[in-house]
């Protein structure tokens, strides 16, 4: 996975419509005048984050987020987003996204399933401290309007659940149709399995082969850079949400048998096994420092079958339990937005 975000040089266009100035935004960020002007643009979380806080700041629009995310312009949709319009169902296109978002940046988008509910959520891998709100805005706004326009009907959620305090609820509501729950423990945006499953009408084959194979290409390229410890570490933790993946799943979403991921994980001299539990030991700590989650809804993202098993996995990796792991942890001062290191 990239370890800084590839920024889409379409944002300019886009802050010019919105009547932002892009100069007053980069000096507020701390990024340079010419940031835009790149050819390729790169930064790392903190610039990035900083970034979008300072479009929030700037623009003084508590529905800035929802406008961003709500692109209707195609030809203002990068690859990936165009490649999702194009695949067979609503579950399909987030699949994709998060399979090739892994080109971008260090973002994980998870579809987490429980019942007849599918909980979406973007989980930023990098972060050392919690991503703008309105980013989030931004991300749920974008899910929204790929659903409605690949499938051609008023999909609306079940429910958005926000980590902030309560506001702007009246905006959030009726932007998204459904009810806001704030001060929850998890940002996520929460749909009726029934809804993931509809159909695309934009389902187009031809283009979808014609858009994957250089992403694909691009994705074994990275993935050819990593370690194989690293490839399934990387694997294992995008796919640990609510299920434990095996060696054969692993393999098949590397693309490998799973007798030669077996063979380059024994020549790296570690075992599967040994792999996911150190995926699960450095997820878990993200999730302690990075959310508010509830340990028990931790334990079910890391494919513990009870709370129980994952705090005794969490007492051996760590010698403290994870509760009071993560209050020693959040103790450290954050990093402020935008902050240069020296």
């Amino acid at each position: 996975m990239s370890t800084h975000f590839r920024v889409s040089s379409l944002i300019r266009p886009r802050l010019l419509d919105l009547r932002i100035s892009p100069e007053a935004v980069l000096r507020q960020a701390g990024l340079p005048l010419g940031f835009f002007d790149q050819e390729k643009i790169y930064v790392e979380t903190r610039d990035f984050f900083a970034l979008w806080q300072a479009i929030a700041d700037h623009s003084g629009d508590p529905a800035i987020g929802l406008k961003l995310g709500d692109e209707p312009r195609m030809e203002r949709y990068d690859p990936i987003a165009i490649s999702t319009l194009y695949t067979r169902s609503f579950r399909d296109a987030i699949e994709r996204a998060g399979r090739y978002k892994r080109l971008m940046c260090p973002e994980d988008i998870r579809v987490i399933p429980r019942g007849d509910e599918c909980a979406i959520r973007f989980d930023w891998t990098m972060a050392r401290g919690t991503e703008p709100p309105m980013l989030t805005d931004m991300c749920f706004a974008w899910v929204l309007c790929i659903a409605r326009r690949g499938s051609g009907r008023p999909i609306t959620p079940l429910r958005v659940e926000f980590e902030r305090p309560p506001s702007n609820r009246t905006l959030y509501e009726k932007h998204f149709g459904c009810t806001v729950r704030f001060k929850a423990d998890r940002n996520a945006f929460v749909f009726r399995k029934s809804d993931m499953d509809r159909p695309f009408l934009t389902y187009n084959p031809d283009l979808l082969a014609a858009l994957a194979p250089p992403l694909e290409a691009e994705l074994a390229y990275q993935q050819a850079q990593e370690s194989p410890v690293e490839q399934v570490k990387t694997t294992i933790k995008r796919l640990l949400a609510g299920q434990r993946p095996d060696l054969a799943q692993v393999a098949r979403e590397l693309g490998q048998s799973p007798r030669t991921l077996q063979r380059r994980l024994t020549t790296a001299g570690v075992t599967f096994q040994q792999v996911l539990a150190r995926s699960r030991q450095e997820l878990a700590k993200h999730y302690l420092i990075h959310s508010g989650r509830e340990l028990n809804e931790t334990a079910y993202l890391l494919g513990y079958e009870d709370a129980n098993s994952f705090f005794r996995a969490f007492q051996q990796w760590e010698g403290i339990s994870p509760g009071r792991w993560r209050e020693k942890h959040l103790k450290a001062p954050p990093l402020r937005l935008g902050a240069r290191r020296k």
